[in-house]
């Protein structure tokens, strides 16, 4: 095996090339999250009448092997995409990840696939090609950074994200208003089945972009062997990974990840549950009828701030942020950045899941998305910069592993603890059963598994029956259940591994100092 070519010189300016790369990334950002934002909604939401009404264990399901899918295959695309070119491998990318949206969109009409099995099948195609994009856009990118302003040009890199992001949190808002406004086949009611389709179909429309932009753009050389075979890339892959220091680093960034991605996976449901942003639809007052329609929903406690307008705070607290905040710690060690942001991400947790207030709420998401500016551009730029000549791609490939091993715990972990102690449609099931004349010689044995069948009642009519034995509305039931059984505690868990991320963190930058190749 002939030996790999010198790595290319790196650029001294910011040119063309990072700008294209940018750019794409914010339009896949776009597509991603206008799904992203939506999607706990779409699955399991018991009160939206347009969704699959999967349950929690369901979500958690399909969250964990979507997480481990599209993390875990990197390590394999990483070297795949030093190998074979950057470009050849994201326009492969981009035509796989239009099909996954596409599918998403129309293979829930199948009459021989059950609703988890066809969403399951197109995220997983989703996934592929998410998992085929990530390393080729980030090695593309380490390749076209001037020397000496990778902190800066990976800070960048995250604000271009947050603004795909950010964007991408607002479209469904904005979609799902011009739906009910668009005539022939387009038109759509919110929250129908229809509008779900027309919603996906755009994200495939956003991607179709990246394809156009792919033709403007020239090939970033990698500095790879371009002679070896998918069975040797397969092969060096894997016998890089096992290094014990990189390692123990991806496993305390796993529990970090684990903490992390529960805002936007677990967050959405608990907000529609539970977050009570009616005060802060009613400042909307004065705002044009257009606008109140799409930032403000009606619901059965009145008229709210939708779950994704209100999360969309995190990716604009980035955009205002993460420029300076990585200009700020460009002087710092990676290391040592990564754990004050892990410490922030902790208090955001909590802070955002203990409260039933819009405007706590928020305040707690300012805490998470200041963690997640230290921290998230920093895990790139710590191991492209431990990474060997050639490698680049191969190591920003590691980098997503640390995300799936954590997303596809954090997901099973919330799939059986929101599912019996915090969605409100079974908390209500099992306060009929517990507390009301209706429950009372069922025959329940304490599984909430069990509730639907041994009352006869449905999670998408349990709020409904209670409103109606217990005489009151849907916004005293909601403080009824939150008082009696408490579904902010779910966040513990989550907390709690985010501490022992953090200090895990600060014993391995203590050991790190010693080591000359890697005291990043």
């Amino acid at each position: 095996m002939s030996p790999p070519p010198a790595a290319p010189a790196l650029p001294l300016k910011f040119g063309r090339t990072f700008w294209t790369l940018n750019t794409i990334e914010m339009w896949e950002r776009l597509a991603f999250y206008n799904l992203r934002v939506m999607a706990p909604i779409y699955i399991m939401q018991a009160d939206n009448p347009g969704g699959l009404h999967l349950t929690a264990m369901d979500k958690g399901t399909i969250y964990a092997c979507w997480a481990a899918f599209q993390s875990l295959l990197p390590i394999v695309t990483g070297g795949i995409a030093d190998r074979f070119g950057y470009k050849r491998v994201l326009g492969f990318a981009v035509s796989l990840m239009m099909l996954g949206y596409l599918m998403i969109a129309v293979m829930r009409d199948l009459s021989f696939l059950s609703n988890f099995w066809a969403l399951f099948i197109a995220i997983m195609t989703l996934a592929t090609g998410t998992a085929f994009f990530k390393p080729s856009i980030q090695g593309s990118l380490a390749h076209s950074m001037p020397a000496g302003k990778t902190s800066v040009g990976w800070g960048v890199f995250y604000w271009v994200v947050n603004i795909g992001g950010f964007v991408g949190s607002l479209v469904p808002s904005i979609l799902l208003t011009l739906s009910a406004l668009l005539p022939g086949p387009l038109h759509a009611v919110a929250n129908s089945k229809e509008a779900w389709r027309n919603l996906f179909l755009a994200s495939a429309f956003f991607s179709s972009f990246n394809l156009v932009l792919l033709l403007t753009f020239k090939d970033v050389p990698s500095g790879a062997s371009k002679t070896e075979t998918v069975g040797q890339v397969l092969w060096r892959t894997l016998t890089n990974i096992f290094e014990r220091r990189l390692l123990t680093w991806m496993a305390i960034m796993s529990c970090f990840w684990l903490m992390m991605y529960q805002l936007w996976d677990l967050q959405p449901n608990f907000i529609a549950d539970w977050v009570d942003s009616r005060p802060m639809a009613a400042m909307l007052g004065w705002a044009p009828e257009l606008v109140r329609h799409a930032l403000v929903e009606q619901t059965p406690r009145g008229p709210m701030i939708p779950q994704q307008v209100l999360l969309s705070a995190n990716s604009f607290f980035i955009i205002l942020g993460v420029v300076g905040v990585s200009w700020l710690t460009r002087k710092m060690r990676t290391l040592e950045s990564m754990l004050i942001g892990m410490v922030l991400a902790v208090v955001g947790v909590l802070v955002a899941g203990w409260t039933q207030s819009g405007w706590i709420l928020v305040t707690g998401i300012l805490f998470f998305s200041l963690g997640e500016m230290t921290t998230g551009p920093k895990k790139s730029e710590y191991l492209a910069l431990i990474a060997p000549p050639g490698k680049k791609g191969l190591y920003l490939g590691y980098v997503n592993i640390p995300v799936g091993v954590g997303v596809y715990f954090g997901s099973t972990i919330a799939g059986y603890v929101y599912g019996r102690f915090g969605e409100k449609a079974v908390l209500a099931l099992r306060y009929i059963a517990e507390h009301t004349p209706f429950g009372q010689g069922r025959d329940w044995n304490g599984d909430v598994a069990t509730l639907e069948t041994a009352l006869g009642l449905k999670r998408t009519v349990a709020m409904a029956k209670l409103q109606e034995l217990t005489g009151q509305d849907s916004v005293a039931v909601t403080r009824l259940l939150w008082d009696t059984y408490h579904p902010h505690y779910v966040w513990l868990p989550f907390a709690a591994i985010g501490v022992v991320a953090a200090f895990g963190l600060w014993i391995f930058g203590r050991m790190a100092k010693k080591w000359a190749d890697m005291n990043a």
